[in-house]
């Protein structure tokens, strides 16, 4: 579990800060390690012609990893601020890339997130 300063679990508030402090760096692989839970999962649309779903934390690891080492060349990101509401947050995310087989490709999505007992365990993509 993810504590907070005062040894409690983090709230979805501090988790979505710290999400966004790493995301701003692109740091991705950094937010995994630090905020996802164990049983997390992690879902993209049904015909993502890129990737589709993946449950617990190593699962989710290699969808990334997969994902990355297809990337060819980066050309913008942005990731806008969380947005918090109960035990979720959601980020704007906006990719300009040039990807293996599929050439450029501008991504415009919405990252939802389910935090419980201080760390991620879910996240859902809408593009």
């Amino acid at each position: 579990m993810t504590k907070s300063a005062n040894n409690q679990a983090m709230t979805t508030q501090e988790v979505a800060a710290r999400f966004n402090e790493l995301a701003k760096q692109e740091k991705w692989f950094e937010i995994q390690d630090e905020l996802f839970s164990d049983i997390v999962r992690s879902i993209d649309p049904p015909n993502s012609p890129w990737l589709g779903y993946a449950e617990g934390k190593t699962a989710v690891r290699k969808k990334g990893e997969v994902f990355v080492k297809k990337i060819e060349a980066v050309h913008r990101t942005h990731t806008t601020e969380p947005v918090v509401g109960g035990n979720h947050f959601a980020v704007g995310r906006e990719t300009d890339i040039t990807l293996q087989g599929f050439g450029r490709i501008q991504i415009n999505q919405v990252m939802l997130y389910e935090v419980k007992d201080g760390r991620i365990v879910l996240e859902q993509f809408f593009y």
